[in-house]
């Protein structure tokens, strides 16, 4: 997939440093990805849940923090929205970020 907004990826990381490893696994697993459909990118990343608006969250380390990114299959495109703790995940709404 390509995939837009990595910067929401990097400054996630220099705010968390600990998300690091997990984070840059988390990327190069989506660039490597090449689903093109819902059943086939819940195939790969088994925690994904789908929150509406073409929207996935991604649970990261073990639920520690989260990804948000619409997905555009018919494209192959990712575009990350969100990326933090779980308890900055709470406080957003992502089925609008």
């Amino acid at each position: 997939m390509n995939v837009f907004n990595q910067q929401i990826i990097s400054r996630c990381v220099i705010r968390h440093a600990s998300s690091g490893k997990a984070m840059n696994r988390f990327i190069k697993m989506l660039m490597a990805c090449e689903a093109r459909n819902h059943a086939a990118l819940l195939a790969i990343f088994k925690t994904a849940d789908y929150v509406g608006n073409d929207r996935y969250v991604f649970d990261i380390k073990g639920n520690d923090f989260r990804v948000v990114c619409i997905i555009v299959f018919v494209n192959g495109a990712a575009s990350i929205r969100f990326a933090g703790t779980h308890a900055e995940y709470d406080k957003i709404n992502a089925s609008t970020i």
